[in-house]
């Protein structure tokens, strides 16, 4: 079974026992709970594509450990085609969903540990990558969504993992036993991590040999025990329990974050990638890092496509779609977005081969990619709500207009362009609203931002790769300098 189907992966979720708790209560179903829902057919896209003749280049390719059809999403990149191919995969989904899909993280966590595994096994004679190479044979042959966990809560940021008051504060080893080892600490804005059926554990920073305790790589799966989830709030969150459709803005889809707790959890030897090799700690984050802000240059340039769209009809549907001012307005917005994938096309062309057979992106051009990840999408969505006008902030809720003796008011005065639904005008602006400050802006915003590492850990790695040495010797070469 190398491919799911869409309803062979809800049923798989709902085989799952896990302790989940949303807005305090604890949760026995998330599969239909109204706020995870969303999420979760976010996900069920990337089953539902992978089946359709008409993606299946893009959304499938052949394992290079099995031979079968899989879902790329569970591949390691063989070529810079597949790393073309994943990031217009990620295009598609974000215009199919207009949200983050949530498969992303554990995808690039995967081709990052394959090389990394393999490198720290040719230096230290360890055979972490026979084992993780098995454990991802069972993820493909299963078809199963794995989540990558890298961000700890770090406590104060000024100290070492190894330094800090509470130690529990960064993910760490506290027993090894003949069989494994057990694990306490948590993981934090986990995208996804309730709608997975595996987690990738993963270091967040770079480690000295007194943090060695922290520098730890494994697989568990979510329902492990001593696993405790807790479920993120977004901001208009609770309207997904109002009934309706319209005031959600985005009537299907959503994203998820969860902040995870490991309450000392045993891992058993074969599901451990990495213990106490501390200096391959930043090897591993700094691949990660890098494919996953090569993502970006495929997923919210899908989600910009939609966003642009929407800021396209409700200026058609106010009437004001023709004036020069607006349309400009929409040429810089996709200005924006294509640059953002040119950031992925090109980091993507530009990979190498590593010693494992994986293909990694250009470290240099993904940074510069996640960097404007970091500001174009802010003015995309301050471009959106100057054409959506004030009335994203201000219009009434659909259950007034359903109302039988206010309903008739919204209707008449909401009313837009001649022969346009008041109904569509609102079903608009809402999804400019969800996008740019609701629910969505989560993940088209505030992982803008912080996803994959703050805008200063992008800066920090062009600094190290950009060459200035090579830079200032061509100048000097020019200028006829000799020295």
């Amino acid at each position: 079974m190398a491919l799911k189907t869409t309803e062979e992966y809800l049923n798989s979720l709902r085989q799952l026992k896990r302790k989940i708790y949303v807005m305090g209560q604890l949760v026995d179903d998330p599969v239909d709970h109204p706020l995870i829902r969303p999420s979760i057919n976010s996900i069920a896209m990337t089953y539902e594509l992978a089946l359709e003749p008409e993606h299946e280049d893009l959304m499938t390719c052949t394992s290079s450990i099995t031979g079968e059809k899989i879902n790329r999403f569970g591949h390691l990149h063989q070529s810079t085609d597949d790393l073309v191919k994943k990031v217009k995969m990620q295009r598609l989904l974000g215009q199919k969903t207009g949200s983050c899909f949530q498969r992303c993280v554990g995808m690039d966590a995967m081709n990052a540990l394959d090389s990394t595994c393999y490198e720290m096994d040719q230096k230290l004679g360890t055979d972490y990558h026979q084992r993780f190479r098995r454990f991802l044979e069972y993820v493909q042959t299963n078809d199963l969504v794995v989540d990558g966990a890298m961000t700890d809560p770090k406590g104060d940021r000024s100290l070492a993992p190894s330094a800090q008051v509470d130690p529990d504060l960064y993910l760490h080893i506290v027993e090894k036993r003949e069989d494994g080892i057990v694990v306490r600490g948590a993981k934090a804005h986990q995208t996804g991590m309730i709608n997975s059926h595996e987690i990738i554990v993963m270091p967040t920073v770079s480690m000295t040999e007194q943090d060695k305790a922290y520098a730890v790589t494994f697989a568990v799966p979510t329902d492990a025990e001593g696993i405790v989830y807790i479920y993120g709030r977004q901001a208009s969150d609770t309207r997904k329990l109002e009934g309706g459709s319209i005031d959600t803005g985005n009537v299907k889809f959503g994203g998820q974050e969860v902040l995870t707790v490991f309450d000392n959890v045993f891992v058993p030897w074969e599901r451990v990638f990495m213990c106490e090799e501390w200096e391959f700690a930043g090897m591993l984050v700094e691949r990660f890092a890098g494919y996953h802000r090569q993502s970006y240059g495929g997923c919210k340039v899908g989600v910009g496509d939609v966003l642009i769209g929407a800021a396209a009809v409700a200026a058609d549907y106010s009437g004001a779609g023709k004036p020069s001012h607006v349309k400009d307005k929409l040429i810089e917005m996709m200005h924006l977005n294509e640059t953002l994938y040119a950031c992925g096309i090109a980091c993507s062309s530009e990979g190498r081969k590593t010693a494992s057979g994986t293909f990694l992106i250009d470290l240099l051009l993904a940074n510069v990619c996640k960097q404007n990840v970091t500001r174009f999408p802010y003015e995309i969505a301050r471009l959106a709500q100057d054409i959506a006008g004030g009335i994203i902030g201000t219009m009434p809720s659909e259950h007034d207009l359903r109302h039988p003796e206010i309903g008739p008011y919204v209707e008449k005065y909401l009313q837009g362009a001649a022969g346009v639904p008041t109904e569509n005008r609102m079903r608009i602006i809402r999804l400019v609203e969800n996008l740019t400050m609701g629910a969505a802006a989560v993940g088209y915003l505030t992982e803008s931002m912080h996803g994959a590492g703050s805008p200063q850990a992008q800066r920090i790695m062009i600094s190290r790769q950009g060459n200035l040495q090579h830079k200032k010797k061509l100048a000097k070469n020019l200028a006829g300098i000799e020295e």
